[in-house]
């Protein structure tokens, strides 16, 4: 049968996750559907009072080698693969006893799953899934006749489908039931050969495949006229992929781009060492701060930059408490993202309806391996994830003074800062918390004035009577080619600089350091953010 629909009479089910199939088996049951299934599933059906056949009956053949082999056999591709209404396969059908399958009910052996929980090569190995993929394929190609389902979220889906039908379903939908068959053995096949890239250390494999999960058809994009989702990949790293909103409207693309900034910025600072806030807009910091209390980190982190705090993403590394939640809800704030929150502090934050409240449960590891993709017009880039971090890197005074105990600090912090700030990067920071930021300009010295300028106008605002960066001290994400951007931080105030080193001018740019009476160290490692 080729037409619209197609009448579902025998059905095999052979599944890894079992949650539903009880109930689904029973539902095609109760419709004369003939069932047929394999080992722990087909168990699980007849404990439930259920007529189940078993493949082997079907095959001929035993399940052997250890459930290896078990539907790899024409009686079952063939009954997947058979075109309803072509003569010479009727005729191949009748020959061999071959009879047809309308209906493919399949997940997959829990690979991924495997693999997370730390196993070993060979059980990884044993969880790769051979028959459920082969199936899968065969039953999505020949859709026009044949039903197959790889979700258990799909289950109503279908008896919705064939209640509408009389026991059939429509062509629409086994189309769209193809389609999802195809991705989860696209997606499962590269979560197989990823993980088999690593397991040799192949960093730039042949070929790299990525998949992901939908989990979110957002309303437009980084603009109206573009359309967007949000998909996940199932990295368990804490952050907005994973997190649990617990109040507030849908994210939308760019509050979901900029709290993920916001969260691994703070993600580098240990809530044993102390609170830490950091204020995000349009992906860049506008204000970071450690303190004793989130609440101080917090007030620190606005006082860099009020202005564009407004409307801005908020990122705690510590449980958010009555205190701190009390000082964000005083300006519009788009999202709060921390790892967890107490009663107190939410239902303060829930007289904000409009704002979105994320937990996520913990805080990225700022040094795990991991890697980043950007898209390209026919391609896309490939690199490490830069978690490269201050507090490890061998710092070297290249002047001749030194940066005393607290310059040296507050240089690892504005240098951990600007790593997640766009280049060119300048970022000024005093006692734990940024004095000015400057990002994204063509030109160093820009920044540097910008950052600057904007520490100006945050001093005025808070009554100051000298600017944030007086007595700072200045991180640059990349050395400075001249002495010109050295020097406009020198006149902001800044009395010790953290740069990577490596310019052809070093020699320049350290005597300028010298003559002004400044600290100057190299980190060795740069952190260009494009």
């Amino acid at each position: 049968m080729t037409g619209k629909t197609s009448k579902i009479e025998r059905a095999l089910i052979s599944v890894s996750d079992k949650s539903g199939v009880a109930d689904l088996a029973r539902a095609l049951a109760g419709q004369g559907v003939e069932l047929i299934s394999t080992g722990g599933t087909a168990e699980l059906l007849r404990k439930e009072g259920l007529e189940v056949r078993d493949v082997s009956d079907i095959t001929g053949f035993p399940e052997m080698m250890d459930g290896r082999l078990k539907t790899l056999h024409p009686k079952i591709h063939g009954g997947l693969l058979a075109i309803r209404g072509n003569e010479d396969h009727a005729r191949a059908q009748e020959e061999h006893a071959i009879r047809n399958i309308d209906l493919l009910v399949v997940n997959l052996y829990p690979f991924a799953q495997t693999v997370a929980s730390g196993a070993d090569f060979e059980t990884c190995i044993e969880n790769i899934d051979i028959g459920g993929p082969a199936m899968i394929r065969a039953a999505a190609k020949n859709h026009a006749s044949v039903a197959v389902v790889v979700d258990p979220g799909d289950y109503e889906k279908l008896l919705g489908d064939m209640a509408q039908h009389g026991g059939a379903t429509c062509r629409k939908f086994r189309r769209k039931l193809a389609a999802k068959a195809y991705a989860r053995t696209a997606a499962y096949d590269a979560a197989i050969a990823t993980w088999f890239a690593g397991r040799m250390d192949q960093q730039t494999p042949d070929t790299r495949v990525f998949a992901g999960r939908l989990s979110q058809t957002l309303r437009y994009g980084e603009n109206p006229h573009q359309w967007a989702a949000f998909y996940t990949s199932g990295e368990a790293r804490p952050g907005v992929a994973t997190a649990r909103q617990v109040q507030g409207k849908e994210l939308s693309y760019n509050n979901l781009n900029d709290t993920d900034a916001a969260y691994e910025l703070v993600g580098e600072f240990d809530p044993r060492d102390g609170a830490a806030a950091a204020i995000i807009k349009h992906a860049n910091p506008c204000g970071v701060a450690t303190a004793p209390s989130l609440a101080e980190a917090y007030a620190l982190a606005l006082r860099c930059d009020p202005t564009s705090a407004f409307g801005g993403i908020v990122a705690l590394n510590g449980t958010l408490d009555a205190a701190c939640a009390e000082a964000i809800s005083q300006i519009f704030t788009e999202v709060v993202i921390a790892p967890y929150a107490d009663e107190d502090a939410l239902a303060l934050l829930a007289k904000k309806k409009n704002l979105r409240v994320l937990l996520a449960g913990g805080l990225p590891d700022a040094g795990a391996e991991g890697v980043t993709l950007k898209m390209l017009s026919g391609g896309f880039l490939l690199q490490a994830r830069d978690n490269g971090r201050a507090g490890a890197l061998e710092l070297k005074t290249v002047t001749k003074r030194a940066p005393s105990d607290q310059e040296l600090a507050d240089l690892k912090f504005a240098f951990t800062v600007a790593k997640h700030v766009k280049s060119n990067a300048i970022v000024y920071a005093k006692d734990g918390a940024s004095a000015g930021i400057g990002a994204g300009q063509m030109s160093r010295i820009d920044s540097a004035r910008i950052a600057a300028w904007k520490a100006g106008d945050a001093a005025k605002e808070a009554g100051l009577s000298e600017p944030l960066t007086r007595g700072s001290v200045v991180a640059s994400d990349a050395f400075f080619p001249f002495a010109d951007g050295l020097m406009a931080a020198v006149e902001a105030g800044a009395t010790a600089v953290i740069q990577p080193g490596g310019s052809m001018r070093d020699d320049e740019v350290i005597a300028a350091a010298d003559k002004a009476g400044i600290a100057m160290v190299f980190t060795g490692m740069r952190h260009f953010r494009h």
